[in-house]
């Protein structure tokens, strides 16, 4: 028996499971399989390179007939990059970090829903004044990039649910397994939006070495910075928003130095000669603090399935051990 919410009710899904659209992992072979397996799969748009766009669109819209969808970074897009993407007519479009206004219309004008991903009150509050038909309260445990100064998942995600009844919450961050699933119900939410946990299956569009320093990460050895974005050259706003990855030598050596770093003109060169020499991985390995329970290497329609299994089990024992009238029986 599948986990009915609003969100599964409002997107046709099965499952209260999405696939976060990471950029340069979130491809169309794994948003097709995801969706195929009844989540919602999201191709990671990212920055709007119509090369990718394209490639990856075409990919996910001929590989699944189930609902399906792609994020963007609502920073670093402009509206043709959406309306390209809505050209493949996806059922949802997740907009995050920056402002959302300039898209909102042109996505509901398409019949997609829009998704804002928030990080804060004040996001929060913006995307409800927007009308999003979904809001994905993201804590700072996530993987990738976030808010500089945001909240856990734990005490952020009811927040945000209160705050936007009766529109459906999405938790993200520190999610990997289905406890974490149960957790994200649990808390109000109608589901949780999962990006590094996603990383670590076949059809992610990851090398070796990333699914391999998935495997043997440890949350303890994650780090939210700005270094890696100014070391690398990227456009990031890093003064709001930073980035979670597994230990890297960029952040030993600069940590808590960042002002200095990007006065340092020549950082971005120093930082592709090293990659070249083979002295730093080519991109960081971004990672989120569930990283831990990442112990295989599933296809991504086993770990859809595996993920609601879990998340139905834990929520059948949990109201097994806690009546509705309140007597304790043994668990």
């Amino acid at each position: 028996m599948a986990l009915s919410t609003d969100f599964t009710e409002l997107l046709g899904v099965r499952h209260p499971i999405a696939l976060a659209p990471m950029a340069g992992a979130a491809g169309g072979a794994l948003a097709a399989a995801v969706s195929r397996a009844g989540g919602l799969g999201l191709v990671g748009g990212g920055y709007g390179e119509p090369d990718w766009l394209e490639r990856e669109l075409s990919v996910v819209a001929r590989g699944t007939d189930r609902p399906w969808g792609v994020g963007f970074l609502a920073w670093a897009v402009d509206v043709r990059a959406v309306e390209r993407a809505l050209a493949f007519r996806p059922a949802a479009v997740m907009l995050s970090f920056g402002d959302p206004g300039p898209f909102v219309d042109r996505v509901r004008d398409a019949s997609a829903a829009v998704l804002i991903q928030v990080t804060d009150v004040e996001e929060a509050r913006r995307a409800v004044d927007l009308g999003a038909d979904v809001i994905v309260a993201q804590g700072t445990e996530s993987g990738g990039h976030g808010a500089r100064r945001g909240r856990s998942t734990f005490p952020f995600v009811p927040l945000v649910a209160d705050l936007a009844a009766p529109v459906p919450v999405l938790a993200a961050g520190g999610i990997g397994d289905g406890r974490g699933v149960a957790a994200a119900l649990a808390l109000g939410a109608a589901g949780a939006l999962i990006g590094t946990r996603f990383q670590a299956t076949t059809e992610a569009s990851v090398g070796s070495a990333v699914r391999e320093a998935l495997l043997e990460g440890r949350g303890q050895d994650t780090e939210r910075n700005g270094v890696l974005d100014i070391a690398r050259g990227s456009s990031w706003p890093v003064e709001r928003y930073t980035a979670r990855t597994l230990g890297h030598p960029y952040l030993d050596q600069w940590r808590d130095r960042e002002s200095e770093l990007a006065r340092d003109g020549n950082a971005p060169l120093k930082y592709r000669d090293d990659v070249a020499r083979g002295v730093i991985p080519a991109e960081p390995v971004w990672a989120g603090e569930a990283v831990d329970l990442i112990t295989d290497l599933p296809s991504a329609a086993e770990l859809v399935t595996t993920l609601a299994a879990q998340a139905e089990d834990v929520l059948t024992r949990a109201g097994r051990r806690q009546p509705a009238d309140g007597s304790h029986t043994a668990g």
